[in-house]
């Protein structure tokens, strides 16, 4: 094997919802990533709070990586649910690992599989002529070399059991690091890896800790006691002296927040935003702070009123929701346009419409994002591609923010919120505050300010609200630039031509870095072009293609609005076969693209069923249309994920 192969894994675990899936999960991506390796990790759970199926994935490998994969090389079951949603996607020569107790199951009494699912295993089981459905699903997979450790757990429970004087209950709580630790040994991961990991996951509960220890311990004399022999190990030797980071999209958007000093963030609980402000919250109330305030407030309208009064004090601001919070929000985003109020939302879209699915993915909010509030007022819009644009963009929207005095939207997802992965620490030097102080030059009239102040720029003038002998006018109907109502036409004119000016500006100030990116052969004809969380699956499968000889670019647009058009248009050619990317079933920014760039996609690869794009899809549709081979829409669904 190639030291890739050699070297590279996708770990997934299954099992109940309020079962130790995450725990689990980061106990096993943590111990890699400690190793030296590089993680991808991913969570897909459903939106009840118990007992509904979840899982989480691992990929690790000695090399970066960036996109999800499908199918599993190890697959830790914690249920026979598991199994039976995810034994048709193992890879050849992988390995299943589960308690035995799982094993004697039938799967027509699994009362939470979807009957679609169901129903395709009823078909699966009277075309075999074994007795049992755990025999029928073995059967299925005989010719793929898989290896399957059933893991005696009832054993490890019962020492557990004795060992520190526990209910069965108590010890069985165990089964999650149990078999993680089986499978860890599988892998020749080092056991005092896994130990240390238990003792960082659970600070200050030491009978979890010992427990746990204990639950490892005997997972790994079990493992040497059988004579499994995988195909593929993580030995090792991957060297990094490197400082590295393990963070998750929500949380690199907390940071980049607080590097860019924010002062108060409102919001309203909804999936799946709520991580990011209470990770906020657990960063201030562990370090004391009294420079940065976090407010839950009584909805969402309450969330961006209050955080346009607080921009109006000079303060940075901030407010972060989901679809359905947004669209509740949408008054309060006109009167900040009509107030020019430095105003950043972190908006993390998913399915929809109305409740839709709280926990999946989706890229459905674009239009309606650049769009949203009735009339005309600028707006900037950007997405983040990955992690560690989360961070940087963070950042960056409320300099924006600031300079044009204008709300920012930043565009993330689901896909960005739930994805964790090993990253070099953000580099500092590259930050720079950029706020814009009140300014003395101000008209004054008496004791008003002019606020409004035409300029050629758009930009006025700025004072605070607060400061002292000093009048405000703030309304959300037209007015002077006095802030006093005005409807005269003129008047009118002047007001909505000095605000869409910022745009202008916008567009003309923003470095092309922080506009689009392009990656692979950056004269190729063959041409993807995406936007948000497809990033990491289009950049691996564009370097996988040049590898293997082709000549193919990815253009990764992060400025939605003001759209970079003159950018494109000096990088596209009218002859190029543009391919779109996007996870919507409308094609959103395909629309986008035709409107602005009279340019539209001569392939649109669509997908929309909550889940985000793999590796394996997005590299089966780019042969194909390679290959000439297929349609000029592309959809992608795996009854599996």
């Amino acid at each position: 094997m190639n030291e890739i192969a050699e070297q590279s894994l996708l770990w997934r675990i299954g099992g109940a919802q309020g079962h130790g899936i995450d725990s689990a999960a980061l106990l096993f991506a943590r111990g890699c990533a400690k190793l030296g390796f590089n993680v991808l990790s991913r969570r897909e759970f459903h939106s009840n709070i118990m007992g509904r199926h979840s899982y989480s994935d691992a990929r690790v490998s000695s090399l970066p990586v960036s996109g999800h994969s499908a199918t599993p090389d190890m697959l830790v079951c914690l249920d026979a649910e598991s199994l039976c949603r995810h034994i048709n996607l193992v890879n050849s020569d992988g390995c299943i690992v589960i308690d035995e107790a799982d094993t004697k199951f039938e799967f027509s009494k699994l009362k939470l599989l979807d009957e679609r699912l169901k129903n395709r295993l009823a078909t699966q089981l009277s075309q075999s002529d074994q007795n049992s459905s755990y025999a029928v699903f073995l059967a299925s997979i005989a010719d793929k070399n898989i290896t399957i450790a059933n893991v005696p757990f009832g054993l490890f429970r019962d020492a557990l059991k004795d060992k520190f004087s526990v209910s069965r209950s108590v010890a069985a709580r165990s089964k999650n690091i149990a078999i993680v630790a089986v499978s860890a040994a599988l892998l020749d991961i080092p056991e005092n890896v896994l130990r240390d990991r238990v003792t960082q996951l659970f600070p200050g509960k030491q009978s979890v800790i010992e427990l746990g220890q204990m639950a490892i311990q005997l997972a790994y004399e079990y493992v040497k006691t059988t004579d499994f022999q995988l195909q593929r190990t993580l030995q090792n030797n991957v060297k990094t002296k490197e400082p590295r980071l393990w963070v998750n999209g929500y949380q690199s958007v907390a940071l980049g927040k607080l590097a860019a000093g924010l002062n108060l963030q409102t919001y309203y609980p909804i999936s799946p935003a709520t991580d990011e402000s209470l990770y906020l919250e657990s960063i201030l109330v562990g370090n004391n702070s009294t420079d940065t305030s976090l407010v839950q407030t009584e909805d969402e309208i309450a969330a961006i009123s209050m955080a346009c009064g607080a921009a109006l004090t000079g303060a940075r601001v901030a407010t972060s929701t989901s679809g359905p919070g947004f669209s509740l929000m949408v008054e309060g985003l006109g009167w900040a346009g009509m107030n020019e109020v430095p105003l950043v939302i972190s908006l993390y879209q998913r399915g929809g419409p109305s409740t839709g699915m709280p926990t999946r993915t989706e890229q459905g909010d674009l239009q309606f994002v650049i769009n949203a509030g009735h009339g005309e007022f600028p707006r900037i819009v950007l997405a983040s591609g990955d992690v560690n644009e989360c961070f940087y963009d963070a950042f960056n929207a409320f300099n924006y923010a600031d300079r044009y005095q204008l709300p920012v939207i930043h565009m993330l997802d689901k896909t960005l919120s739930s994805t964790s992965q090993t990253l070099t620490p953000f580099d500092s030097n590259k930050l720079k505050i950029q706020r814009v102080e009140a300014d003395s030059s101000i008209k004054r009239k008496d004791k008003r300010v002019s606020r409004f102040q035409l300029s050629d720029t758009g930009i006025s003038p700025r004072t605070y609200l607060g400061t002292p002998d000093t009048m405000f006018w703030t309304t959300g109907v037209e007015h002077s630039e006095w802030g006093q109502v005005s409807e005269d036409p003129i008047q009118r004119a002047a007001m909505m031509e000095k605000r869409a000016h910022k745009l202008e500006l916008a567009a003309k100030e923003i470095p092309l870095d922080e506009k689009l990116a392009i990656y692979g052969d950056k004269k190729a004809s063959l041409t993807i072009i995406s936007w948000g969380s497809n990033k990491g699956v289009i950049v691996e499968t564009v370097e996988r293609l040049i590898n293997q000889g082709n000549s193919v670019r990815a253009i990764m647009v992060k400025l939605l609005w003001p759209f970079p058009t003159e950018e494109l248009k000096k990088i596209v050619d009218k002859n190029d076969t543009v391919i779109v990317i996007e996870c919507n079933q409308t094609g959103q920014f395909n629309r986008l693209l035709k409107e602005q760039l009279h340019h539209q996609a001569d392939h649109l690869i669509l997908k929309y069923t909550g889940r985000p794009f793999t590796l394996e899809e997005i590299s089966q549709s780019m042969q194909d249309i390679m290959a000439g081979q297929a349609d000029n829409v592309i959809t992608h669904q795996n009854p599996f994920e």
